[in-house]
């Protein structure tokens, strides 16, 4: 994997958490809002830290649109969930959230399952359609009846 892509994982991981953890901290501000009274949303949008956290979760899915480009699904999500322990340790000592332990072993699990998923390939290929390239075609084998019979006529070279 090159540095680009490295670059474009850890995009991902830090857009998100710390796009995420801005969005807490404006809702955290602004109250509860309801979708019955639009003007309490309206005001929420407003709302400097949701602005920001909005922006660059915007930043997210630029980063994640770009890295599914050039991997599967089931490599991206893993690949960047380095995310969790940032947003954890965000959530901790910038907004002062209580982390409990059963919290901190489950965000263990995920990122120690990164081992699994980082030993192997970053593109899959699809055994299927790389068979049905591989297979002529009906079209394929009729062009070449056509071939073969103008060959023996003496039409062809």
């Amino acid at each position: 994997m090159t540095v680009d892509k490295y670059l474009v994982l850890g995009g991902v991981t830090v857009f998100a958490a710390s796009g995420d953890s801005l969005l807490s901290h404006g809702m955290q501000e602004t109250g509860g809002i309801s979708l019955h009274h639009l003007t309490l949303v309206i005001a929420a949008l407003l709302n400097p830290w949701v602005a920001i956290g909005i922006l660059l979760l915007l930043g997210f899915f630029a980063t994640y649109m770009i890295a599914l480009s050039w991997a599967d699904l089931t490599y991206v999500m893993p690949a960047t969930s380095m995310g969790y322990v940032l947003l954890a340790l965000i959530a901790r000592f910038v907004l002062h959230e209580h982390v409990s332990l059963l919290r901190w072993l489950g965000i263990a699990l995920i990122t120690g399952g990164v081992g699994f998923v980082a030993g192997g390939p970053e593109l899959t290929t699809n055994r299927a359609a790389a068979a049905n390239r591989e297979r002529p075609s009906a079209d394929d084998s009729v062009e070449s009846e056509r071939e073969a019979d103008e060959t023996r006529r003496g039409v062809r070279p």
